[in-house]
């Protein structure tokens, strides 16, 4: 199959790794010169949870047009890159041909339709991978934990079972799922608790989740995206919001969110698709969101001095 990676930081360059491993014709295309002129000098390495590696199949550019039509389109952007990654790949993705995004937050099938045809989108979640670049051209992943993939309208669809057979025979845990918007909305909800509320407080999750008042606040920031969910009536897989997201957590205590790394290392992160899409959603169906209203503020006054460089991390 050709695969098409639209954004080769961290966990787009897992993707590309491992699927080009596995004999796939895989074409990496992103805007990171440095990145890309490693990856076709010395081939993409990756260490870690799947084992050290240096894949030198990868066709690498920043040209989308030299990748001809593709098979399958990975967009592996960080989610403010999405639309300008679903528009720069409109012009290689055939009728036939699939997009799958895999993305914290909420909003990416939005943006992709908005350049491509929504029968050609499906979602994707993925748990736990705490992916980073060392340098250009080597990649670090902490883990290998469930991927989680899906069409955009629902359902178990024999394509999607085939993109499904395709990641597992990578080495992925992956597995398709018939409502991939509850898992969205899952994940989302562990997202907003930990993403904006760390990196307010420059705190691991345990330290965040043992502050009385800094949990607080967490807790207060996920209970109104919950809220907002059970206005839309997002069917969710537990009832007790508060011991999901305290399960959630208790795993990964030493853990940083993207988010957190991200205004370490003075780069924009993915606020306006985690905490910042709280009170847009929130204002749409008359919900008050006073937490992510107040978290989201401070961060955006932050990333106002930052100036976008490499891609980020990826992981919680």
């Amino acid at each position: 199959m050709k695969i098409l990676v639209m954004g080769v930081g961290a966990m787009g360059s897992v993707y590309a790794a491992l699927l080009a491993d596995a004999g796939h014709e895989v074409w990496a295309v992103d805007t990171w010169a440095d990145q890309i002129a490693a990856i076709n000098s010395k081939g993409l390495r990756l260490e870690g949870a799947s084992g050290d590696r240096t894949v030198t199949s990868i066709h690498a550019t920043t040209n989308i047009a030299k990748v001809g039509r593709c098979d399958l389109c990975l967009i592996a952007t960080k989610a403010s890159g999405v639309g300008p990654a679903a528009q720069a790949a409109a012009p290689v993705i055939g009728p036939d041909a699939l997009v799958l995004t895999i993305q914290n937050g909420l909003g990416s099938g939005e943006r992709i339709m908005q350049y491509i045809a929504p029968q050609n989108v499906m979602l994707g979640v993925a748990d736990g991978f705490g992916a980073s670049i060392k340098v250009p051209g080597r990649a670090h992943h902490n883990a290998m934990k469930l991927i989680r993939i899906g069409e955009l309208n629902g359902g178990i669809t024999p394509r999607l079972k085939n993109i499904e057979q395709i990641w597992q025979k990578a080495g992925f845990d992956a597995r398709a799922f018939e409502n991939i918007d509850q898992l969205i909305w899952e994940k989302f909800l562990c997202n907003v608790t930990f993403s904006a509320p760390c990196t307010v407080f420059n705190e691991t999750v345990g330290t965040l989740m043992k502050t009385p008042d800094h949990w607080a606040i967490a807790l207060g920031a996920m209970q109104e995206a919950h809220s907002i969910a059970r206005v839309k009536d997002i069917h969710l897989g537990f009832d007790d919001p508060v011991a999901y997201v305290t399960k959630f957590g208790s795993g990964m205590p030493d853990a940083r969110p993207s988010m957190l790394l991200d205004h370490i290392a003075g780069r924009k992160s993915e606020l306006d698709a985690i905490n910042g899409i709280v009170p847009v959603i929130g204002r749409q169906v008359g919900i008050p969101t006073p937490f992510n209203d107040t978290l989201t503020a401070v961060l955006r006054q932050r990333e106002g001095s930052f100036v976008q460089s490499k891609p980020a991390a990826r992981g919680v």
